[in-house]
Parts: structure tokens; C-alpha cells; sequence
């Protein structure tokens, strides 16, 4: 939840006479309170800082303008940064909630909102609400691809945990001897209830995950090629955003495997279980090429933001000798 104060300035002066909907002085005046606010909530002074994050949005409700949009985003992240201070009171979580979503009414791809959203859910445990609210985010085909495979992906990790807790018990894992080996068996439960909830969190978990995968575009499928070298540091950062969305996408669809290659065991179908394993394994080698591919990006970003550093400190270094 920290706001950058140089990020602020990078913002607020990014379009200065974009629009004409709000007059130059409201837009200065707004400025400065976002500038304001920014320290303020820097410091903690979150009161302080709504109230500035406040009088900015009120200036451009209809977030017409940058000063609009980003004190609307900002006073969301005030009233959540309140509520994780004081979780005793569930109406600032209602407030955060609320900003949020004028937020992502200006943008409906603003991902951080929609995630803060699900996250005050989750803080809630409002079940419910958290299920329609991603569930709705996945069904959303105006959104950018990788958004809504990263809410089937959520879905789809909640029917693996399900099935897990099925499967993954002492009284349905056993080990035994194969070909040599101690592997483990996979047998019924004793409770058909449980059985039936094991079948239907694996299929439910299948068709989710499936979905995510599906959404996957041609950079990543061919991300394996990427020359992370020749990339800017805006493509490095679109590129490793993008490839977290599928590469978590790619990791259930491994889990979601075992789970249905566990189910074919207990159900005695051999050939059904022994390419399912195959399937699984394949899954797993195609997650962990893709995480290869955006840990390489992630150590590029980390070196060039290190070179950054020192060349700052060597320029500040060589201005205090002058």
C-alpha cells in the first residue's frame, strides 16, 4: 500500500492541459493536495492524508483528468491502509471497498483495485462476496486477457485446495511398493460425501483452470524466445507482469492434474491415472520454463535498477566534490 512521492510527481505532471473540464487552478490546487497527501500518508498521518486525497477527488469526480484518477486511487489505498490499522472497524473496509470501485469504474483494468477488492473480502470473510466478485472479474471479456485468466486461475486454486483436502489425508495417501519403490496410493475415502466433493472440486478446478490457460496469448506461449538483453524497462516490466498471470495459470493446471490423476487411481482407472501423470508432469515442465523465463527478467530489472543506483550515488558523490 506505499505511495512512491516521486511516483506523485511522475503522475501529476504527465498531461497538464489534457482536459477542460476542470480549470487550471482547481487542477494546481488538486496537485498539491496529492503531493501533500502523498507525505502525509507516507508518515502515516492517514487522517490527515484522506481529508487532502478528498478535497483532490472532489475537485474531478468524474476523474476526467489525472488528478482525478489518481486521488480516487489514492483515497481508496488511505481508508485500506486505515482499515489494516483497525480491522475492529468493518466500515472503513465498506469505505475502501466503495473508492475502489470508482476507481475501477474509471478503469475497469486497474488490476490493483480489483485485487485490494477481493483482498477486503477475503479480510471480511465475506465468502460470498468474494466469489461473485472474481467470479464476475473472469467472466469479464471486456478486460484484458491476463486479468481474467488471473481471477479463473483464483477460482481455480480454491477447487485444488478443495480437492487436496481430500485427497491428501493419511487415510487416502498410502505408500506402497512399486517396481521397487515406495510411491504413494491414492484410495477411496471412507465417506461417499467426501468422495463426491473430491470429484466435483477436481472437475469444477479443471474446467476453471483450463479456461485461464486457454487465455494464454503468443508471448507467452513463445516467451522461451524472449531476448530479455534487447528489452526496454517498460517491456521488461509488461513482460514479467504478464507472465506471473500465466506462469500461477500453469502451476494449478499441474496441481489440478495430480488431483484428477489421483481421482482416476482411487477409482481403479489405470490408464486413465498413468496418462494423467504424463499430462501432469508435462504441465509441471511448462510452469517451471516459464518461471525460468521470469526469474531471467526479474534478475534483469534487479540489475539495471542496481546500476541506477550506484550511478546516482556517483553523481551525487561528484556534485558534493564540486
Amino acid at each position: 500500500m506505499r505511495l512512491s512521492r516521486s511516483g506523485v510527481f511522475v503522475l501529476l505532471t504527465l498531461a497538464v492541459f489534457l482536459t477542460t473540464n476542470c480549470n487550471y487552478y482547481d487542477r494546481v490546487m488538486s496537485r498539491k493536495n496529492l503531493v501533500d497527501g502523498s507525505l502525509a500518508y507516507k508518515e502515516r498521518k492517514f487522517d490527515e492524508a484522506e481529508d487532502l486525497f478528498k478535497r483532490a477527488a472532489a475537485r474531478d469526480p468524474d476523474g476526467s483528468t489525472v488528478e482525478g484518477k489518481t486521488a480516487q486511487l489514492f483515497l481508496a489505498r488511505t481508508l485500506h491502509s486505515r482499515y489494516i490499522g483497525n480491522r475492529s472497524d468493518k466500515s472503513i473496509a465498506e469505505a475502501a471497498i466503495a473508492e475502489y470501485q470508482k476507481s475501477l469504474d474509471l478503469d475497469k483494468n486497474d488490476q490493483s483495485s480489483y485485487k485490494a477488492i477481493a483482498s477486503l473480502y477475503e479480510n471480511l470473510q465475506r465468502t460470498d462476496d468474494w466469489q461473485q466478485w472474481v467470479t464476475a472479474r473472469a467472466n469479464n471479456t471486456s478486460i484484458e486477457p491476463q486479468f481474467r485468466a488471473e481471477a479463473l486461475t483464483s477460482l481455480a486454486a480454491r477447487q485444488n485446495t478443495c480437492a487436496n483436502e481430500v485427497s491428501d489425508t493419511e487415510a487416502t495417501k498410502k505408500t506402497v511398493q512399486r517396481d521397487g519403490k515406495d510411491v504413494f496410493q491414492f484410495v477411496k475415502p471412507a465417506s461417499d460425501e467426501e468422495f463426491q466433493k473430491l470429484r466435483q472440486c477436481v472437475a469444477r478446478g479443471t474446467e476453471l483452470i483450463n479456461q485461464a490457460v486457454a487465455l494464454e496469448p503468443d508471448a507467452v506461449k513463445n516467451a522461451g524466445s524472449l531476448n530479455v538483453e534487447s528489452l526496454s524497462d517498460v517491456q521488461l516490466k509488461d513482460n514479467t507482469d504478464l507472465i506471473k498471470a500465466f506462469e500461477s495459470a500453469r502451476s494449478y493446471k499441474a496441481s489440478l492434474t495430480l488431483q484428477a490423476m489421483r481421482l482416476a487411481e482411487m477409482e481403479g482407472r489405470t490408464a486413465d491415472r498413468d496418462r494423467l501423470k504424463q499430462e501432469a508432469d508435462k504441465a509441471r515442465a511448462e510452469f517451471v520454463a516459464l518461471s525460468d523465463v521470469g526469474k531471467a527478467l526479474q534478475a534483469k530489472t534487479e540489475e539495471r535498477v542496481a546500476v541506477k543506483k550506484e550511478e546516482a550515488n556517483a553523481n551525487t558523490a561528484n556534485a558534493n566534490r564540486n
